[in-house]
């Protein structure tokens, strides 16, 4: 289970990298007024890029994994 209060700054590493970027951390989490998340940032370590995604698709396993692995 995720807790989305405790996103931010956590690190991941993608199970199927692309463009040699496989480990990843949350940079910005944006809440509404019920604290239910509306937006969220991960951004590659190695290039910096950075990517809104859905906050939920962390839980599938077949995609990602937490931690730096």
């Amino acid at each position: 289970m995720i807790n989305p209060k405790k996103l931010l700054n956590s690190k991941w590493t993608a199970l199927k990298p692309q463009n040699k970027e496989k480990h990843f951390i949350i940079s910005e989490i944006e809440f509404d007024e019920e604290g239910q998340v509306l937006s969220c940032s991960i951004e590659a370590i190695m290039t910096k890029r950075s990517t809104l995604i859905q906050w939920q698709s962390l839980k599938d396993p077949l995609q990602w994994q937490q931690g730096w692995k």
